[in-house]
């Protein structure tokens, strides 16, 4: 579980790395430009990681205890 939780770095170092690789206009990716497409992908990869993040967690498989 403790590498699984590493994953929740990866889309937050692309948004903050991303901009010094990335930074053109030219080409577009479904009508934005490239940095513009890559911050909304890492924002989906966010929630996605998150996501998997909360879903593989052993504290939340307990069923039987609600607040």
């Amino acid at each position: 579980m403790k590498h699984l939780r590493w994953l929740a770095v990866l889309p937050p170092a692309g948004m903050l790395l991303g901009p010094y690789v990335l930074n053109r206009v030219e080409p577009l990716v479904l009508g934005m430009p490239l940095l513009l497409a890559w911050l909304v992908g890492c924002t989906v990869a966010t929630a996605a990681v998150m996501a998997l993040i909360y879903l593989t967690d052993p504290a939340n498989r307990d069923a039987g205890e609600e607040p």
